[in-house]
């Protein structure tokens, strides 16, 4: 079993307040789970977080990590959000709150 953090990505764009943090929650599941987005098996997704519009997907295998990263956009679409939302993702690090919340602020 990997380090967690190794499984884990981080999301950022996700809309807060559209919908129930646990219908969020599940529409990232689905759009990370797909093959066309470069998915795998989700294992975990921390949905809210302490950063609003910010989430955490942890995946059962590393590699799938890479996968996900190497895809240029995610979109997060679903019948139920009213647009496309493009999506932010990068590799979970201990420092990554600190260089994410810079780039939200910017």
């Amino acid at each position: 079993q990997d380090a967690r953090s190794t499984r884990t990505i981080v999301i950022a764009g996700v809309p807060a307040g559209l919908l129930q943090d646990d219908v969020m929650a599940d529409i990232l599941t689905i759009h990370f789970q797909r093959s066309r987005n470069n998915g795998g098996d989700v294992e975990e997704v921390t949905y809210p977080t302490r950063n609003e519009g910010v989430a955490y997907i942890t995946f059962e295998d590393r590699e799938v990590v890479e996968s996900v990263l190497k895809k240029d956009q995610h979109l997060l679409q679903d019948k139920r959000l009213p647009r496309h939302y493009p999506l932010t993702v990068t590799r979970y690090c201990d420092n990554v709150s600190s260089s994410l919340l810079h780039l939200i602020m910017l």
